[in-house]
């Protein structure tokens, strides 16, 4: 992969440098003078309406946007990514999640390295269905034949993130009658509390690590087996007995792995191991054998609209101009509020309860891809880099950190995103309950885009110092995406723009958004603290001194397991 081009150095970033310098957002006389803007400014994505309309850009600004993508060859490094070639480059990988959701057949076909990928993936594909189904149906049963009720999803990182979301806003599409809870914090209490109430003999667990090394996944499957086993033998089903532990785990336990070895040392049998490739980050692996959870409690074809939703947009990237292209204009847009107009963070705010885990799953897509400061060819970043995304379901949210946006000091670009038919229509005496619900989500944007002058605060009747308490300034950038429903197929839609964003501010930014040395560090330190924490001498020697103070307290308050 070839050096990455310094944004600051080309003629497009001295064009929006020039810009910022005569900035004055007025977004009420924008719409006012320019009948034209919502239209021009709402672009489709698939099954997406995204309206622009109320972000702080111009058109000049927006062309000058679409330079810098142009400049830094934003379309000539997405070819590169879906053609196989080595983008990731601190691990000399592939990066080919987008091949996860090619459809069968899809022309022209698809070799990496001299392998077949396309065959690969949907082999896959055709193991988890046919082992989903054999769940679904009572084909595969417990050790004493009874059904599965639970799936328990043990990962960690996008192992549990993506599940985890996704299971969470297509619940509604759980049609067989059997749940799913996710364990990823080697915390002990999540376990425990996640496997409350359930019964080992209908329970079935999924331990998703690629290398089946992760710490916290491993430890968290052991303690898994031991939860089964205690079960078992509390009800006499099973004995202490070697055969009879093996034996409840080859009912009870699967995994996604490629570490066969490790995977059948646990007790595991191979057969009910399901793969993925070097090629797939974590973060972005929800669409790959990751989703196993996904294929056994929405069903097969749910997981398959997911995927058509992705290949839909990631069709929409390869293939439609820059300036309509939604996440690279949305990509740019979030380059111009990070590294012109000093934003920090993003909001995320879905006006779907059904949501509630999205902007969590964001925070790793986004900040672990894009948290670098050095670009791909080793080099110091020239920029500021990342956002901090956060965010909380409407209206929760509007009674919670809302004020901020509205009215404090910070520029926060928000994302709103909304579904004009719910999963659960109701109505309250009489009244549609989601129309008053997507009622929030208009004004709110309405709000943060035109705000409230001082003479509309007087001409209410409110005087003295509240009119200032009461004035919003408005001019708070917002993207509004509509969709008609939440299905499987608007959800791939939704994640695949977000990943596409992300590449489009790393690319911008010149790092390597598919690699994470950041996450190592610290545990590779918990490795060598882990010891001290048994009182071994050494490794509390080696400490430094705050560490050492905590060691002290840790030791002198803990009460024996």
């Amino acid at each position: 992969m070839s050096a990455p081009i310094d944004a600051t150095e080309t003629s497009a970033w001295a064009e929006l440098e020039s810009h910022r310098a005569s900035f004055a957002p007025d977004l009420r006389t924008w719409f006012a003078d320019d009948p034209d803007r919502v239209e021009r400014l709402s672009l489709p994505l698939a099954e997406l309406h995204v309206d622009l309309s109320k972000n702080l850009v111009t058109d000049d600004i927006l062309a000058s946007l679409v330079r810098l993508a142009e400049q830094t060859g934003v379309a000539q490094h997405y070819a590169a990514m879906l053609a196989g070639e080595h983008i990731n480059t601190s691990e000399d990988r592939a990066v080919l999640h987008t091949a996860l959701r090619r459809p069968p057949g899809a022309s022209p076909a698809l070799s990496v390295d001299g392998q077949p990928i396309d065959d690969d993936v949907q082999k896959v594909l055709a193991e988890m269905d046919a082992f989903a189904e054999r769940v679904r149906t009572g084909d595969w049963r417990g050790i004493t034949g009874k059904k599965v009720e639970t799936v328990v999803n043990i990962g960690i990182g996008g192992s549990d993130l993506g599940p985890y979301m996704i299971f969470e806003a297509l619940k509604p599409y759980a049609d067989a009658g059997i749940a799913a809870r996710f364990v990823s914090n080697i915390d002990p209490a999540d376990l425990a509390l996640k496997t409350a109430g359930l019964d080992p003999e209908t329970t079935l667990f999924i331990v998703a690590s690629k290398t089946f090394t992760t710490l916290e996944t491993l430890t968290n499957a052991r303690m898994a087996r031991d939860w089964l086993w205690a079960g078992l033998e509390a009800s006499g089903i099973i004995t202490d007995d070697e055969s009879d532990r093996a034996n409840a785990v080859a009912h009870h336990f699967v995994a996604v792995s490629t570490a066969l070895d490790k995977v059948e040392a646990f007790g595991i049998d191979p057969t009910n191991a399901f793969g993925f490739w070097d090629w797939v980050g974590g973060r972005y692996s929800v669409d790959s054998a990751i989703g196993l959870s996904l294929v056994i409690t929405l069903g097969p074809d749910a997981f398959r609209g997911l995927l058509a939703g992705f290949h839909a947009v990631d069709e929409h990237v390869a293939h439609t101009p820059l300036a309509q292209n939604v996440p690279v204009v949305m990509g740019l847009l979030n380059v111009w509020y990070t590294n012109f107009l000093g934003a920090q963070t993003h909001a995320v705010l879905p006006y779907a309860q059904q949501l509630h885990r999205f902007a969590a799953y964001l925070q790793q897509l986004t900040m672990e891809s894009n948290g670098k400061s050095v670009r791909w060819d080793g080099s110091p970043v020239t920029t500021d880099t990342g956002e901090v995304f956060w965010g909380e379901p409407g209206t929760n949210g509007q009674h919670a950190f809302y004020q901020l946006i509205h009215q404090g000091t910070r520029l926060i670009p928000a994302d709103f995103i909304a579904f004009v038919n719910p999963a659960f229509p109701t109505q309250a005496e009489g009244q549609d309950v989601h129309a008053l619900f997507l009622a929030n989500f208009l004004a709110q944007t309405k709000a943060l885009a035109f705000g409230k002058t001082a003479e509309e605060v007087e001409a209410e009747g409110t005087t003295g110092a509240l009119v200032a308490a009461r004035t919003f300034a408005g001019n708070r950038p917002t993207t509004s995406i509509f969709a008609p429903a939440l299905t499987p197929k608007v959800l791939g839609e939704l994640i695949a723009l977000y990943e596409h964003i992300t590449f489009t501010q790393g690319l911008i930014w010149g790092v390597n958004s598919f690699d994470q040395w950041g996450v190592e560090l610290g545990k590779q330190l918990a490795m060598q603290i882990a010891p001290a924490l048994e009182g071994d001498a050494s490794a509390i020697d080696a400490q430094d001194a705050s560490t050492r103070s905590l060691l002290d307290y840790y030791r002198e308050h803990r009460t024996q397991p």
